[in-house]
């Protein structure tokens, strides 16, 4: 396949299914926001922060995960939380997104003035607000442009202690007598009401239910009963599963969590971190769980830069293995992860595939596709059907636009 142009993947429309709430803020808000309520950064200018804590690339995992603790320290307010998710609304538009689900931790956010209700309250708010100026644009009413639509998806922790939010501490002082376990799961089955609540009753855009933190020595079976109460009541689920651990977390996440998607994957094809020894046939293990991801259509949400940063055995996206996701058929979507901590955008990692992954016009066209395809859209079916349908019409009149082949 030819050089594709940069102006075409920009404007081309393009789904966010994977991008966290307090890993996306605006470096400048980051800073104005700390300096209004007092939070200390180790620098207060975007160069600054840049060179300290904010890297294109990172010693660790522990490096990378370092800027969250100054982005969650500004998200303790409704006001705050609503501007940073109508910013990143807006960012997102501004770079073709059409489709977002913003995903993060409402528990995190919960302090003794805001309740996880509330936060998500904001972020909804925030990106109605983002939407709504979008979609009554003169581009929008013409139909030169397609309207943008999102959702909320909430995240539980595989692990917290008590100076993450002061929700996590009360709820660690009151269980001084459980297990670890115990609690993680207490406060996921409580999210996992409060999701289903926000949903049902409130019918606000709350699509779906996530596990997110570290995965090793966490295990998705401490979550089983949120999942399975989510499940009976008709949301959503994804998983952070396979960035830590292999095969056997993707498999855990799909049959204990019935997972829809699936977050990152990235070691779905290492047979050799396969640890139960019941497993003879590693390799085919392997294959078989690939073929049951590709045949049910469970989506796969890669994000090449986060990769790159987080995993050092990933030296370059040429050696990462959305290529054989890809020759093997899964449904795999483009996403940011986190766009201030990764310094990224939709179009940024779709750039970085194309430029390093050969791939044929019409897995291109699939890949973008299947953003739309395996979001966890608010509508109804009928309607996500037929927004999907105006997504394929405009990459084709993109496509013919900028003499980008289809087939």
């Amino acid at each position: 396949m030819k050089r594709v142009p940069a102006e075409f993947l920009k404007r081309i429309p393009k789904a966010d299914l994977h991008v966290h709430l307090d890993g996306s803020l605006r470096l400048s808000t980051l800073i104005e926001l700390a300096q209004k309520d007092g939070v200390e950064l180790p620098a207060y200018t975007e160069r600054g922060m840049r060179e300290l804590v904010f890297k294109d690339q990172y010693s660790s995992l522990v490096e990378y995960l370092k800027g969250f603790s100054y982005t969650d320290a500004v998200m303790r307010s409704a006001e705050n939380i609503e501007r940073i998710a109508y910013e990143l609304g807006q960012d997102a538009i501004a770079e073709g997104v059409r489709y977002l689900e913003v995903r993060f931790a409402p528990q995190l956010h919960a302090s003794e003035n805001l309740t996880a209700q509330e936060a998500v309250r904001a972020v909804v708010r925030g990106l109605e607000r983002a939407q709504k100026e979008h979609n009554s644009s003169a581009a929008v009413k013409k139909e030169d442009d397609l309207e943008f639509y999102f959702g909320i998806i909430a995240c539980a922790m595989r692990n917290f202690n008590q100076n993450m939010s002061p929700y996590y501490a009360t709820l660690i002082k009151a269980l001084s007598q459980a297990s670890k376990s115990e609690i993680v799961s207490i406060a996921s089955l409580e999210l996992a009401k409060m999701v289903v609540k926000l949903a049902k009753e409130e019918h606000l855009p709350v699509v779906g239910f996530d596990l997110a933190g570290e995965e090793a020595g966490y295990p998705a079976a401490d979550h089983l009963a949120a999942y399975r109460y989510v499940h009976k009541h008709f949301i959503r689920k994804t998983v952070h599963s396979g960035e830590a651990y292999g095969p056997e977390s993707i498999f855990q996440a799909i049959t204990d969590c019935y997972a829809n998607r699936l977050g990152h994957g990235t070691h779905l094809f290492a047979a050799d971190m396969i640890k139960d020894k019941k497993v003879k046939d590693k390799e085919g293990y392997v294959n078989s769980l690939a073929d049951y991801i590709a045949s049910e259509r469970i989506g796969i949400e890669v994000c090449l830069t986060s990769n790159l940063q987080t995993l050092p055995e990933i030296k370059s996206v040429k050696n990462h293995p959305i290529k054989e996701m890809i020759k093997r058929g899964l449904p795999v979507s483009i996403n940011t992860d986190n766009r201030l901590v990764s310094n990224t955008t939709v179009t940024k990692e779709m750039e970085l595939l194309v430029h390093n992954v050969p791939l044929a016009p019409k897995e291109l066209k699939n890949i973008v596709i299947a953003g739309f395809k395996s979001g966890f859209f608010p509508g109804s079916y009928v309607e996500k059907r037929r927004f999907v349908r105006k997504v394929i019409d405009r990459y084709n009149m993109l496509a013919k636009e900028y003499g980008v082949p289809l087939y």
